[in-house]
């Protein structure tokens, strides 16, 4: 599994998490342009290990860390399988792991629009909120349903503009933004219905 990745204080790191089954366009996509937007110095992907409650999983793990650092080859972007390390099972238990672990720097959790429409339903989605800043990028026909969403609705008031989106990064919790931007098509289902993907999982 891969190691820790490094950090130093005062850094602001945003954190993409999925099972990456397999990493494609689209997540490269968002990585590019959460770095531009949201006032990011770097951004980690955390590629999620299997849930042991799903019947039917992911591809192993180690084959969609390889796939996704194929596909996402960035200075300032590092592929890691944390989760796995770290042992956590939920987004708000990760994120509360990693600040106890990396004192000093700062995390923004990232997220499609299609996130935020059912975001209330996360394990512990409050405290995800309290913890960090989370900035969302609008996938095509997600726009308005995240917008009105529950999340959407009790945090209205933490919602920082989308033209000031850069200043999300050095923004205290709870603090949310939603930008606009062109989404390619790509899509991890679509990938593996065409058999393009050789992982032998079959999850989301």
């Amino acid at each position: 599994m891969s190691d820790f990745p490094y950090a130093r204080a005062g850094q602001v790191i945003g954190l993409l998490g999925g099972s990456f089954d397999p990493a494609h366009s689209g997540h490269v996509h968002i990585t590019k342009a959460a770095l531009q937007r949201f006032g990011l110095d770097r951004v980690w992907w955390l590629v999620s290990p299997a849930n042991p409650l799903k019947r039917h999983g992911p591809a192993p793990l180690h084959d969609r860390l390889q796939a996704a650092r194929a596909m996402m080859q960035h200075p300032r972007v590092t592929v890691t399988g944390i989760e796995d390390r770290l042992g956590t099972r939920y987004t708000a238990q990760t994120i509360a792991a990693l600040r106890a672990r990396y004192v000093g720097a700062r995390f923004v959790w990232l997220m499609g629009a299609d996130n935020l429409a059912q975001f209330h339903r996360w394990q512990d989605w409050e405290d995800i909120m309290a913890q960090v800043p989370v900035g969302v990028i609008a996938r095509p026909g997600d726009r308005i349903s995240a917008r009105m969403s529950k999340a959407a609705r009790i945090y209205r008031g933490a919602r920082l503009q989308g033209r000031a989106s850069e200043l999300l990064g050095r923004s205290d919790a709870p603090k949310w933004c939603f930008v606009n931007l062109p989404m390619t098509a790509a899509s991890s289902s679509a990938i593996r219905a065409r058999g393009e993907w050789t992982g032998n999982g079959n999850g989301a």
